[in-house]
């Protein structure tokens, strides 16, 4: 079993939070979200990916490998919804991953979570 680098990343509770979600919506239509992998992986290389969201049903390879990749760029991920919620909630088909790329509206994310910055 692979290793889930910890520092960057939270395992979140299962989240209905209809103002959770409505701001992910947000972010898609302010055009602040990459959605899927190549989108989400080039948003973090470029230093742009502010907060990443990968589903807890992703594979244990993906969150293993965008745990690595988040930590190592010091972009802060969470593990939580399922492929449907999230692409849902961004206005797409299933997506395992998302990257939101505006301070703000990652900020505004880890609130409604109860997260904090670190």
């Amino acid at each position: 079993m692979k290793n889930i680098p910890k520092e960057n990343t939270q395992q979140s509770p299962t989240t209905n939070d209809k103002a959770f979600l409505g701001m992910l919506g947000i972010c898609a239509k302010a055009g602040a979200a990459a959605s899927g992998a190549f989108a989400a992986e080039k948003a973090i290389k470029s230093g742009t990916a502010k907060l990443v969201i990968v589903a807890r049903d992703a594979s244990e390879n993906t969150r293993t490998d965008y745990g690595k990749l988040c930590n190592g760029y010091k972009v802060r991920m969470l593990i939580m919804l399922d492929k449907e919620q999230l692409g849902k909630a961004v206005g797409k088909d299933e997506r395992t991953i998302v990257a939101i790329t505006d301070e703000g509206l990652s900020q505004n994310l880890l609130k409604k979570m109860n997260c904090s910055k670190e």
